[in-house]
């Protein structure tokens, strides 16, 4: 049926793509990956049986959040705007049914459902039929967003797109009915992959250079240029965890005051992109490591693998575990380092490392339970309450200052005094380290601390102060008569 009264004619909205920035169906795929991954086979028996087989097995299986879905507001608002002159809004996709009403019920501006369920997959062509059996050859408006839309739209009184590209706004403006146009303002995906594998994180995987360092060996090139390609080979794989992390986190992310804005979350880059991407990466980190460097090399970076997958899929929600866990993950870069040029870490070495990133895991969580994040008392995603702020204050601060201890006691040792000239200057590093633990815990406390200490620290110019003064004091040490 048609009308010229244009009140009279629905609004159909697709959902994937177009009123939120990712997909459903790519969604409850990962949530089922990622949260029950020793059944994630069972999606390729589901898939055999047919796609609407897969998606009604999935929206069984994980269900979604439709509070905190990276909505288009722009489109939103524009839904509103024709609600209030009394238009009906249709809400149509090749979702799920079930995953379909929920964000029906969250948004409370529809009218209508109409979604994929047993036996029928509303995508495409299904769709038309469907929309045209209701309200008639251009009886309705659509608002889509990928070229499978375009059977719909040849239908529609109205078309109206979401997106930025070039050759799909050329070919509904051959059909003569576009309305408008909603602008993509998501950036690229490539500078969004960039961004999610956070290469300014690969400034922790300069620990692998620690050994080198310590050993005295950075003027040596038969030490150096493994060292080197240890870092690489760390970064490569460290940016493929922080996709898999960001993937396993993406329904956290979404309730957190800053996560919120990460690539994923925010549905800036495709889920799907991801679990092409961090295999890609992880290919090229241990391809590096066993064509260039040691064997030990490539067990200890397969360690590091191991552990960032178990801390990503199951410690990262276990109180006190995932702190550990993560120092661990710090040591291990040293550790990893040092079999790269043939050289074993100290013990004084191992120990600061543990107790100071132990001190900066806690200054991490403490952060996430001062923001409040989750309900009933309990922070999302993680295994603490927020009554145990006090406590993991306690813990990272006494750990913190352990650290300074273990670098003082270093001093005194018989290998120091054969490492370095005058050791004694080693001294000067003591409160430079004291104040900045003591400084970041305390600006933690008054709620300023990133819930990344190592972004805190590159922002921060105090920081990079107390480094070059305690890289002096150890170049003085080295160097002094």
């Amino acid at each position: 049926m048609s009308s010229s009264n244009p009140s009279s004619i629905p609004v159909v909205v697709d959902l994937d793509g177009t009123l939120i920035s990712t997909d459903l169906l790519i969604e409850t795929a990962n949530g089922f990956v990622t949260r029950q991954h020793l059944r994630a086979l069972r999606m390729l028996a589901w898939l055999l049986a047919g796609k609407c087989e897969l998606k009604t097995r999935l929206a069984e299986a994980c269900g979604i959040d439709p509070a905190h879905l990276p909505y288009n507001q722009a489109l939103l608002s524009w839904l509103h705007e024709q609600k209030e002159l009394g238009r009906r809004l249709v809400l149509a996709t090749a979702s799920h049914l079930t995953l379909a009403e929920a964000v029906a019920r969250h948004l409370g501006i529809f009218d209508e459902v109409l979604a994929s369920q047993a036996g029928t997959n509303l995508k495409g062509s299904a769709k038309r039929d469907a929309l045209v059996d209701r309200y008639g050859e251009r009886g309705f408006d659509y608002v889509g967003n990928e070229a499978a839309d375009l059977v719909v739209w040849r239908s529609a009184r109205r078309a109206y797109v979401v997106g930025s590209s070039p050759r799909l706004i050329r070919d509904v403006q051959v059909l003569g009915t576009l309305g408008r146009v909603f602008h993509d303002a998501r950036p690229s995906a490539f500078g969004s992959l960039l961004k999610a594998m956070r290469l300014h994180q690969w400034l922790k995987n300069l620990l692998v250079l620690v050994p080198l360092l310590a050993a005295h060996r950075y003027g040596d090139p038969a030490s150096l240029v493994p060292a080197l390609l240890a870092f690489l080979a760390f970064g490569l794989a460290a940016s493929g965890v922080y996709l898999l992390n960001d993937l396993a986190d993406v329904a956290a992310d979404r309730q957190h005051p800053r996560k919120r804005r990460r690539p994923f979350a925010a549905g800036h880059l495709s889920l799907l992109h991801g679990w092409l991407a961090w295999p890609v990466l992880q290919l090229a980190a241990f391809s590096l490591a066993a064509l260039a460097l040691p064997p030990a090399f490539l067990a200890w970076l397969t360690a590091y693998f191991v552990l960032t997958l178990a801390y990503s899929l199951v410690l990262k929600r276990i109180v006190l575990v995932d702190v550990l866990t993560l120092a661990g993950l710090y040591t291990l870069r040293i550790v990893a380092g040092a079999s790269a040029i043939g050289v074993t870490p100290s013990f004084w070495l191992l120990a600061f490392s543990t107790f100071f990133f132990l001190s900066l895991a806690f200054i991490k969580r403490y952060s996430e339970i001062k923001a409040g994040i989750g309900s009933q008392g309990k922070v999302h995603g993680r295994g603490y309450l927020h009554g145990d702020l006090e406590t993991v204050s306690s813990l990272g601060i006494g750990a913190g200052q352990v650290s300074v201890l273990v670098l003082a006691l270093y001093i005194q040792d018989s290998h120091t005094a054969v490492m370095y000239h005058s050791p004694e200057f080693i001294w000067l590093a003591c409160p430079l380290l004291l104040y900045w633990v003591s400084r970041a815990w305390l600006i933690a406390h008054r709620g300023g601390m990133h819930d990344d200490p190592l972004v805190f620290a590159i922002k921060d110019p105090a920081s990079w102060l107390i480094g070059l003064g305690f890289g002096l004091a150890f170049a003085l040490a080295r160097m002094a008569p």
